[in-house]
């Protein structure tokens, strides 16, 4: 790691360890409302407690679960669209306002038709989170698509290669860099979209055990799986970001 990375983290961890210190100032001090705002440290306590006692991690399994199934749907949907919407032109310029227009749409008012077509289960949430990351995946292909040198693609005609071929050996290495960078957007929304179809009606997952603490007044519980569900997504960009920075030898 360069000296500036190693500068960047401490800095990044120090603005954290800043963060939770003026957390539970505000926390201790009664500044602001205890009730809504319990000191940093009782979050902490409650977080261990959450964990302990094995109610976190069947919730936990349920929204990986809606998280990793719609992803892998999104990305594979959103790679072909993408893929297949930039290397036609005459497609592209067609549905290429239409996808800018459906990814500006906010993806709850189509949750009930979600609710109607899978139920309360998982199976809504995995469709709320697909449609949720489908967006940044297919634009980003769509992108890369576009930027393909002509040149590329001229010697690949020329030598008689088929489009399956073309696609193969020219478009793919090309577009490795941008589709992992929709991936990397693509995952973090997916989780966005299933933990709000969580909040809004579910009778599992990280959402869903959420709500049910502030239904019951539980405020120190309800913020430890917030902290929980943080930490989740943080590790879960790290470890795009790992992969981003491996895909960087292949950007064109």
């Amino acid at each position: 790691m360069s000296h500036y990375g190693t500068q960047q983290l401490i800095l990044q961890g120090f603005i954290c360890l800043a963060a939770i210190a003026a957390w539970e100032i505000l926390g201790e001090t009664g500044i602001i409302w205890k009730g809504l705002v319990p000191p940093a440290s009782s979050i902490l306590k409650s977080c261990w407690q959450l964990l302990a006692s094995g109610v976190f991690f069947p919730h936990m399994k349920v929204t990986l679960y809606e998280v990793g199934v719609g992803f892998v749907a999104a990305s594979v949907a959103g790679i072909a669209l993408g893929l297949i919407l930039g290397s036609r032109q005459m497609l592209g310029q067609i549905f290429e306002p239409l996808v800018y227009y459906f990814a500006a749409v906010p993806k709850i008012i189509l949750f009930p038709i979600l609710l109607i077509l899978f139920g309360v289960g998982p199976d809504s949430k995995v469709g709320m989170g697909a449609l949720s990351g489908i967006f940044p995946i297919l634009i980003n292909t769509y992108i890369g698509a576009r930027e393909v040198s002509p040149r590329f693609l001229k010697v690949g005609r020329s030598l008689c290669a088929s489009r399956w071929q073309i696609y193969r050996k020219i478009y793919i290495p090309s577009m490795v860099y941008p589709i992992g960078l929709g991936i990397r957007l693509g995952i973090g929304v997916t989780l966005v979209g299933a933990l709000l179809g969580e909040l809004k009606i579910s009778n599992a997952g990280l959402g869903f055990l959420a709500i049910e603490f502030y239904n019951h007044f539980d405020i120190k519980a309800m913020y430890s799986v917030l902290v929980l569900v943080f930490f989740l997504a943080g590790l879960l960009n790290l470890l795009m970001t790992l992969l981003l920075h491996g895909l960087r030898r292949y950007r064109v």
